[in-house]
């Protein structure tokens, strides 16, 4: 493929934009650096000053989708007195909407990896911010008979968050409803079941919870 004519330096937007173009135009991803940079004009040291390798690239992109996701939720009226299952659910709504607007990418960056993603080193960046997250949002609201369980019990809900989005990703990725109506359902019985559980009032939430994934798996 011949070199494209020399453009401005990368930024971190064009950078991340042309790695996505040349994956979905190609069905393939860059394997090298140089390669890379010589498509789309650039010096090799001009990535390097931004990235130490390809796979960091490709890490900083679904960390991109996360930081995205935050600011608009954020951004939105009335986030910052909401309760916190309001803005967890505001939260996967608005990370699964910016997945469904680079679905193509998504899907090949997740499928490139046998036999699953859920164990996949460039979502390490991603899994590490939902954690914080977690704590952020959720570190100060053990009850006061359970103090002495406080660290485990954040710990529990940061793991929880995260196992959660694995299961809404894997979910998305099988959804063929229109507008991905069913993930949107599967997010809102997942996390009103999270909660419930937390509020000690689970099995409702439970039994609706299971009988819609064995419809959606098995139907």
């Amino acid at each position: 493929m011949p070199a494209r004519p020399k453009t401005q330096k990368p930024t971190p937007e064009n950078l991340m934009e042309a790695y996505m173009q040349t994956a979905l135009e190609t069905g393939s991803f860059p394997v090298s650096v140089y390669s890379f940079c010589k498509e789309h004009g650039w010096e090799e040291a001009e990535f390097y000053a931004r990235h130490g390798s390809l796979e960091g690239l490709r890490k900083a992109i679904w960390n991109t989708f996360f930081d995205q996701a935050l600011q608009r939720l954020e951004q939105s009226e009335g986030f910052e007195d909401a309760p916190a299952r309001e803005k967890v659910l505001g939260f996967f709504y608005t990370f699964f909407e910016l997945l469904g607007l680079n679905r193509s990418y998504v899907l090949l960056d997740l499928q490139a990896e046998k036999p699953g993603f859920r164990q996949m080193e460039r979502l390490s960046g991603l899994r590490n911010q939902i954690r914080d997250l977690s704590r952020a949002w959720f570190g100060n609201t053990t009850p006061p008979a359970m103090k002495k369980m406080a660290p485990a019990r954040e710990r529990l809900l940061a793991e929880g968050f995260w196992a959660q989005l694995l299961f809404l990703l894997d979910f998305w990725t099988k959804d063929e409803s229109a507008g991905f109506e069913k993930t949107d359902i599967a997010i809102e019985k997942s996390v009103n079941t999270i909660f419930d559980v937390l509020d000690h009032t689970p099995l409702e939430r439970v039994i609706d919870f299971g009988k819609f994934l064995v419809r959606e798996r098995f139907s």
